[in-house]
C-alpha cells in the first residue's frame, strides 16, 4: 500500500485533477446519486493519500489532515435552516401566506404570476430555494386548478425567481453561503452589494415572463370568483408553534444582519435557532426533513476540492486566470461573471462554486483583498443566476420540473431553454453594467 502511495503523491496534481473532473461528468449526466458520486471521490481522495487521514503527523499538526478541507460553517448553517424551515412548516405560516397574497390578487392571471413571482423571490431571500419552491408549488397547482388554466407559466415563473431572489442574500442559495465563508463576507454584505441589482433583474425578469406568457393568462370570471372565496381560515395548524417559529426565525435573521456588531458567525446563529425550536419538538421527527443528500454530498465535495487545493491545483487556477487576464481587475471579473453564468447553467452550480471560491481567496492572497473583492460578487451573481439557464442548472428546477410531470404538466428541456437563455442572458448583461458601476470604472 505504501508504494503504490509513494507512486501517486509525485503526480497528486494529476490525479486529484482527474478524480474531480470524473465527479463533475457524473454530478451533471446524473447517472449516479450526486451524493454517491461525492462519497466515492471522497474516499478515494483518502485511500490514495491526496489528504492526511490523521490529525497529527509525526506529532505535528497535519495541515493536509481532510478534516481541515471540510467547511462546517456551511454545513451547519444548512443543517440548521433546515431544521428551522421544517418546524415552521408544520404550522403552515407559509402556505397562509401564499393564500393570503392569492386572495388579494382577485383572482387576475396576470396579477397572480407577478404575485407568485414576488413572493417566491423574497422567501427564497431567506430560505433556500428548494424549500421555497416546495411551499409553493401546492397554492400553485391548486389556484392554476381553480382557474382551469395551465400551471406551465407560474412554475417557469417562479423557478426563475427563486433562483434570482436567492441571489439577494447570503442563505438564500447555497453557493452564497459557500463564498461567504470563503471570502469571510457578512450577511449584510451581500444585502449592500447585491439587493440592489437583485431587485432590478427581478422587475425586469417579471416583466418580460409577463409579456412572453401573456397568451396563457385568461380566467373566466366565474374561476376567478372561486379563487377569490378560497377558505384560508383554517391553513395555520398550529398557532402556538408558528409565533414560536417566526420569533426565532426573526431572532436567527438578526443575528445574520448584525454579525459585523457580534462578530458571532452566522452558522452559530442558525444552530442556536434550531435548537431552541428542538426543545419543544421531537428531534427524530424532524431530522427527517433534513435534506441528508445535500449535506453529505457538500462534504464530500469539499473533501475531492481540498485534495485538489492540497496538490496545488487552486493556487494554478488561480494564476492561470491571472495570467490570461493580463492581471486585469475588470476582465478578469467580466471572466468569472460570464463564465460562471454559462457553466452553472451546464453543471450544478454547487460543486463549481466550491471550486472558484478557494481559488478566487488564492487571488485574494497574491493580489490583495480589493482587488479580489469584486470578483467574489462576480461569482455569486453568475453561479447563482446562471442555475436559470437550463432545467437541470439547480436544484429547485429540477424539483419544479419532476413535481410537474408527476401532476401531468410536463416542462420539457428545450420548452423552458427558450426562456433559461433570454433570462439568463439578460441577468448577466444586467449584472455587468451593475459591477462596472459599482466596482470598476
Amino acid at each position: 500500500m505504501e508504494s503504490i502511495l509513494s507512486m501517486i503523491q509525485p503526480h497528486a496534481l494529476v490525479v486529484s485533477a482527474t478524480i474531480l473532473i470524473v465527479a463533475y461528468i457524473f454530478i451533471a449526466t446524473e447517472k449516479l446519486p450526486k451524493m454517491t458520486v461525492a462519497l466515492v471521490g471522497a474516499s478515494l481522495t483518502l485511500l490514495l493519500g491526496l489528504l492526511g487521514q490523521s490529525a497529527k503527523l509525526d506529532g505535528e499538526l497535519n495541515p493536509h489532515y481532510f478534516i481541515n478541507y471540510v467547511d462546517f460553517n456551511v454545513i451547519f448553517l444548512l443543517v440548521s435552516m433546515m431544521i428551522i424551515v421544517s418546524i415552521a412548516t408544520r404550522s403552515g405560516i407559509f402556505t397562509w401566506v401564499a393564500n393570503e397574497m392569492l386572495k388579494k390578487t382577485k383572482g387576475r392571471p396576470v396579477a397572480i404570476l407577478i404575485s407568485l413571482a414576488l413572493f417566491t423571490a423574497v422567501a427564497s431571500a431567506f430560505l433556500d430555494n428548494v424549500t421555497t419552491v416546495i411551499l409553493i408549488m401546492p397554492v400553485t397547482f391548486a389556484i392554476a386548478k381553480e382557474l382551469d388554466i395551465n400551471p406551465i407559466p407560474f412554475l417557469i415563473t417562479e423557478i426563475l425567481a427563486s433562483n434570482i431572489g436567492g441571489t439577494a442574500t447570503l442563505i438564500g442559495d447555497p453557493p452564497n453561503i459557500i463564498i461567504g465563508s470563503e471570502g469571510n463576507l457578512s450577511f449584510m454584505a451581500f444585502i449592500q452589494e447585491l439587493t440592489v441589482i437583485v431587485a432590478i433583474i427581478l422587475v425586469t425578469v417579471i416583466a418580460i415572463m409577463t409579456f412572453w406568457f401573456k397568451k396563457y393568462l385568461h380566467a373566466t370570471e366565474e374561476n376567478m370568483a372561486k379563487a377569490v372565496d378560497m377558505d384560508n381560515s383554517k391553513t395555520i395548524t398550529d398557532k402556538a408553534l408558528m409565533w414560536r417559529s417566526l420569533f426565532v426565525l426573526f431572532l436567527v435573521i438578526l443575528g445574520f444582519v448584525t454579525h459585523d456588531v457580534t462578530h458571532i458567525q452566522t452558522c452559530v446563529c442558525a444552530m442556536a435557532g434550531a435548537s431552541i425550536l428542538l426543545l419543544f419538538e421531537k428531534p427524530h421527527e424532524i431530522l427527517h426533513d433534513v435534506e441528508w443528500n445535500t449535506i453529505f454530498f457538500f462534504i464530500g465535495l469539499f473533501v475531492i476540492i481540498g485534495g485538489f487545493e492540497a496538490a496545488g491545483g487552486i493556487e494554478l487556477m488561480a494564476k492561470w486566470l491571472l495570467d490570461i487576464t493580463h492581471g486585469s481587475q475588470s476582465i478578469a471579473s467580466m471572466v468569472i461573471l460570464w463564465g460562471s453564468g454559462i457553466l452553472s447553467g451546464i453543471i450544478d452550480n454547487i460543486p463549481y462554486t466550491a471550486t472558484m471560491a478557494p481559488m478566487i481567496a488564492e487571488i485574494s492572497l497574491e493580489k490583495g483583498a480589493d482587488f479580489a473583492y469584486p470578483l467574489w460578487w462576480c461569482l455569486s451573481l453568475g453561479a447563482c443566476l446562471g442555475g436559470n439557464l437550463t432545467i437541470i442548472g439547480a436544484a429547485a428546477n429540477v424539483i419544479v420540473s419532476e413535481t410537474s410531470a408527476a401532476t401531468g404538466h410536463p416542462i420539457k428541456f428545450m420548452e423552458y431553454l427558450k426562456y433559461g437563455v433570454v433570462i439568463t442572458l439578460t441577468s448577466l448583461a444586467l449584472s455587468t453594467g451593475y459591477i462596472w458601476i459599482r466596482f470598476l470604472h
